[in-house]
C-alpha cells in the first residue's frame, strides 16, 4: 500500500514537472517571429520574395494560386530590386521590377497580390508559429 502512494504521489510530481504548471496562475505567451529573406532565399534559391512592413512575401505557392481572391487597395510599391544578396528592406524584391504595385485582398489579410507586366502575382506571407 505504502509503494503504491508513494508511486502515485511521484507519478504527480513528474506530471507537475512535465507540464510546466504554474501554481500561480500565469499566463503563457505564444509569438511569432518573421523569416528574414535570408532564411527563405537558404531554403530556395531561386524563390520569388519581396518585403512589405517588416514581413517577407513568396510566391508561386500551390495552394495560394488556387484561391479565388479580389485585389483591394494598393498599399505600396516595389522601390528597389535586391538579387545580389539577402539584405532586404521594405518595398524591395529580388524578381518583381522597381515599380510593381502592390494590393491588399479583401478576403485575407496574409496574401498580397501584385500587377507586374500584365500579370497578377498572390504572395504569401512567410512566418514561423
Amino acid at each position: 500500500m505504502k509503494f503504491k502512494k508513494l508511486f502515485c504521489g511521484l507519478t504527480a510530481l513528474a506530471l507537475l514537472m512535465f507540464t510546466g504548471c504554474n501554481i500561480q496562475g500565469g499566463t503563457t505567451t505564444v509569438s511569432s517571429d518573421r523569416i528574414d529573406a535570408a532564411e527563405v532565399l537558404t531554403l530556395n534559391s531561386d524563390a520569388d520574395i519581396f518585403q512589405y512592413d517588416g514581413v517577407i512575401y513568396k510566391t508561386n505557392i500551390d495552394w495560394v494560386e488556387e484561391l479565388s481572391l479580389t485585389k483591394d487597395v494598393q498599399i505600396g510599391e516595389i522601390k528597389t530590386k535586391n538579387d545580389t544578396n539577402t539584405d532586404f528592406k521594405n518595398e524591395m524584391s529580388n524578381k518583381l521590377p522597381v515599380g510593381t504595385k502592390i494590393f491588399s485582398t479583401k478576403e485575407r489579410g496574409d496574401i498580397l497580390i501584385v500587377e507586374s507586366e500584365g500579370k497578377i502575382k498572390k504572395y504569401l506571407a512567410i512566418v514561423e508559429g
